[in-house]
């Protein structure tokens, strides 16, 4: 999980994957995200970090690279890697479990309309 801007959908997903036991988030380290996403994250990795550690049913947070492995689930002990229907990790089916993401919310969307508003306000000054 990125959570450059923590939403809702992340929430779901989070609280989809207590489900099946403690939740260990994956969070994307900073330079990976500049790296995959080409910005770099509006809120720098140990805050975003402490926002998770802070949102209930999440039990641990570790960092993480862009892309989760097999050997990233054997590390932390994970069995499952529960993930939106945008994953693109390639681990064993067995241990993955996706689920639709939330509808008309992303960060990028947060980020877009937050941009709007900002040249909106800025127009009017």
């Amino acid at each position: 999980m990125s959570a450059t801007i923590l939403h809702h959908g992340h929430i779901r997903l989070i609280n989809k994957a207590k489900k099946y036991g403690d939740v260990i988030i994956g969070l994307t380290k900073d330079r990976h995200i500049k790296r995959y996403k080409g910005y770099d994250p509006e809120i720098r990795f140990k805050f975003r970090k402490e926002i998770l550690e802070n949102v209930r049913n999440v039990n641990k947070v570790v960092p993480a690279d862009f892309y989760i492995d097999d050997l990233f689930l054997k590390k932390y002990k994970i069995d499952y890697l529960v993930h939106g229907s945008d994953n693109l990790n390639k681990i064993d089916k067995k241990k993955l479990k996706v689920f639709p993401r939330t509808q008309n919310i992303s960060s990028t969307l947060i980020r877009k309309k937050a941009s709007r508003n900002l040249k909106m306000i800025n127009r009017n000054k």
